[in-house]
């Protein structure tokens, strides 16, 4: 019987980390496209976990890009007027991508990427992001809303 009621335990919470995957805090590293959060307020500093939420329910971002940057295994770190060129080329053609060119003025773009020590490590993703240009909540997803 207490076999039966350790298993019934597990499956009840695997059962509600799959059910609420959408609204747990998880890694900034582990967000895929179309995923909406908050972007944590102190966007100054290394970010580790946000906020996950439903693109139904209110956020404040919604990552429209997850790419490599395609520095080569040991080069070293761009400058950063070379990281803000490409994420800005690469972020934005994204962003008329994902909203339609029509509407992408409406939205500002952020980004994560490698620390230094995460270049150092030849760690290479990039996440951009979509953000309303007002910082104002969003109640759906961006994809798509071309007019």
């Amino acid at each position: 019987m207490r076999f039966l009621l350790s298993i019934g335990i597990i499956v009840l919470i695997a059962g509600g980390a799959f059910l609420f995957r959408d609204r747990i805090s998880g890694g900034a590293d582990d967000l895929k496209v179309g995923d909406c959060f908050d972007v944590p307020a102190t966007a100054d500093e290394t970010v580790k976990d946000v906020q996950h939420h439903p693109c139904d329910e209110s956020h404040t971002a919604e990552v429209i890009l997850v790419a490599d940057h395609p520095a080569a295994k040991g080069a070293p770190l761009p400058s950063d007027a070379e990281l803000r060129t490409y994420l800005s080329n690469t972020c934005t053609s994204a962003l008329e991508v994902y909203v339609g060119t029509a509407k992408a003025d409406l939205y500002e773009l952020g980004a994560f990427y490698p620390t230094d020590e995460d270049w150092a490590k030849d760690e290479r993703g990039v996440t951009c992001y979509l953000t309303l240009l007002d910082e104002s909540p969003m109640t759906t997803s961006a994809k798509g809303k071309a007019a």
